[in-house]
């Protein structure tokens, strides 16, 4: 296979990847606010919108500092860095709402719940 080859596979390869990565995290982060109290999102949209701001955040923690931030990521810091993704993400996205206990639930549960849904290859 010739580098131009390999090349367009590796491209197409990333874009589902980070396809995979955003259905991955969307369906993850409407589990968690269905089964999170004081944690709500509004419509379609705001799910969307959220889980690639969540995607995007994580992706800049884990390229910046090298910790996952997620609960099963480095212990306590990947839980508080999840708890507070979850939290901030509020500030970027109308129509999605937390509280800090629920982020704090929400991150326990997304932990969890992102534990067994397939497709959060690493980058």
């Amino acid at each position: 296979m010739s580098d131009s080859q390999s090349t367009g596979n590796s491209g197409t390869s990333t874009a589902w990847q980070v396809i995979g990565r955003l259905v991955a995290a969307a369906v993850v982060l409407a589990i968690t606010a269905f089964f999170t109290p004081g944690f709500s999102i509004n419509n379609i949209w705001s799910l969307i919108l959220a889980a690639v701001v969540l995607t995007v955040m994580d992706y800049l923690i884990v390229k910046f500092t090298g910790i996952q931030a997620s609960p099963f990521g480095k212990g306590f810091v990947g839980f508080a860095l999840a708890a507070i993704i979850l939290y901030v993400t509020q500030f970027f996205v109308a129509g999605y709402s937390i509280s800090w206990m629920a982020a704090i639930i929400g991150a326990l549960i997304y932990g969890v719940v992102d534990y067994f849904i397939p497709g959060n290859q690493q980058m």
